[in-house]
């Protein structure tokens, strides 16, 4: 079983903010807690994208946008599709500024009509500037619902993208995951893996820590989707001075790669 169990919908949200309101995983974070409050379903996890940073393109920081994963109720994605896009739509108009122009994309993966056409959207957005109309073009061809709330509308671009990065398998990080939020500065793998559903911890040679050893999570921990799973990765273990082996997260500069 991996994080992505059980998920049958996709929200992709993008452009939600400007330079003075907070960003847009600030947004998905809260957006996760309110759908889940209003009984349409639990959260699997969101996360974020890296796009093209590009003159062409207007973006307030980095150009990232943001996928969130859901199970709906009882497995039945339609049974709330509409009220959660409904939800959603009214979540954005009223918390994003006047100055932004977030664009909002629900998809159902297992009815998506050409997942690669969708991933190959995502990996291009990544690398080239992208015009609105190919976004809807495609969001209408693929049944992905897709809508603006608010400016431009620019944000429909980022929010498909993110759908179909996620759904590659293979980019982006985890900015929420249930109970990432409350874990300890140190925890032993196992406590870890009790408390948040990672798929993998391991360091860049595939060294992982053995049960009872300790890893030093800091304040920042994010997971990257690598293969459909949540993998953490980690720094190559040091030795303390008993000879045990002590792990911490890897640095921001490369989880940020991903």
């Amino acid at each position: 079983m991996t994080v992505f169990a059980g998920v049958d919908l996709l929200i992709g949200i993008d452009d939600t903010d400007d330079q003075f309101s907070p960003g847009t995983g600030r947004r998905a974070r809260a957006l996760l807690r309110e759908l889940a409050v209003a009984g349409l379903g639990s959260e699997a996890g969101a996360t974020r994208h890296q796009l093209l940073v590009d003159d062409r393109i207007p973006y307030t920081s980095h150009n990232s946008s943001a996928c969130l994963a859901w199970r709906s109720p009882g497995g039945d994605p339609y049974a709330v599709r509409g009220e959660i896009i409904e939800y959603v739509a009214r979540f954005l108009e009223r918390v994003c500024p006047p100055a932004a122009d977030p664009g909002l994309a629900v998809a159902v993966p297992a009815d998506v009509s050409d997942v690669p056409a969708l991933v190959d959207f995502g990996r291009r957005a990544k690398r080239e500037v992208l015009q609105r109309a190919q976004a809807r073009r495609l969001a209408a061809e693929l049944d992905v619902h897709l809508s603006g709330h608010g400016g431009t509308h620019d944000g429909v671009l980022g929010a498909l993208a993110a759908v179909g990065l996620q759904l590659s398998g293979d980019d982006g990080l985890f900015i929420t995951l249930p109970g990432l939020g409350n874990l300890p500065y140190e925890a032993t793998v196992d406590d870890l893996l009790a408390t948040v559903p990672i798929d993998d911890v391991r360091d860049a040679g595939n060294g992982r820590p053995a049960p009872g050893e300790l890893i030093e999570l800091g304040d920042w921990v994010r997971p990257v989707l690598l293969n459909g799973r949540a993998v953490l990765l980690l720094d190559p273990p040091r030795e303390d001075p008993n000879g045990r082996r002590r792990w911490r997260t890897a640095p921001r500069a490369v989880v940020k790669k991903h």
